[in-house]
């Protein structure tokens, strides 16, 4: 499958590592493909996460990336998300599947952030009103990157990911996704509308993190 990243932090790194090695046809989007020598958000330079996948990916720009995938990914913050998918051109790229596995976190007052969703807003939402043509599934934003992509890590997979969206064949291509990462419980909570609930879950994902100094964490929703 093709799939195009936009954003080359931490979680586009990792999910990018993760489809390369699944034999995805991976291109990772950021604003300037020639500054390759950066470090990147929590992660590495782009040079160097390009050696990590044996250059079996490309590094190229926000609208490269959106045209070129089947499946669309975006992982930037998510104060940012729609500005980069403006810039990315993404009303102009048909009805595509859109991962959106960003938060809004505000950490002008240091640590710890603010979780800026709420019971009437989520950067879910704002994407598909947005970008009416994109087919916008929410998921994987509840936990750390290496726990996106390696569930087993943590309780050896016995845990719970959420997703929510609007298409129900969307979801389902996303949930065959997930269960590539090896997921197995995977909740469904209806409508774009329910990614207010794992948006704010962050609250308590933060303060969980601070408590126990270990993002390798997750829940577990037992019913």
């Amino acid at each position: 499958m093709k799939i195009g990243i936009i954003g080359s932090g931490v979680v586009g790194q990792t999910l990018g590592a993760k489809l390369v090695a699944l034999g995805h046809d991976v291109v990772l989007g950021t604003r300037d493909p020639q500054k390759l020598d950066e470090k990147k958000n929590m992660a590495v330079s782009l040079k160097e996460w390009l050696a990590s996948v044996q250059n079996k990916a490309k590094v190229v720009t926000f609208k490269e990336a959106a045209s070129h995938g089947d499946v669309l990914i975006t992982c930037t913050h998510g104060q940012i998300s729609v500005e980069a998918l403006k810039l990315a051109e993404a009303d102009k790229v048909g009805p595509k599947v859109l991962i959106d596995t960003a938060n809004e976190l505000d950490f002008s007052k240091g640590f710890p952030p603010m979780v800026l969703a709420s019971q009437d807003r989520s950067v879910g939402e704002n994407i598909q009103k947005a970008f009416p043509n994109l087919k916008v599934v929410k998921t994987l934003n509840t936990m750390a990157a290496p726990v996106m992509v390696n569930p087993k890590a943590v309780a050896g997979g016995d845990h719970t990911i959420f997703m929510a969206g609007n298409d129900k064949d969307a979801k389902a291509k996303v949930a065959d996704l997930l269960k590539s990462f090896g997921w197995s419980d995977i909740l469904d909570l209806g409508d774009i509308g329910a990614a207010r609930g794992p948006e704010m879950y962050m609250g308590m994902w933060i303060r969980l993190y601070g408590t126990l100094q270990n993002g390798m964490i997750n829940i577990k929703v037992q019913r």
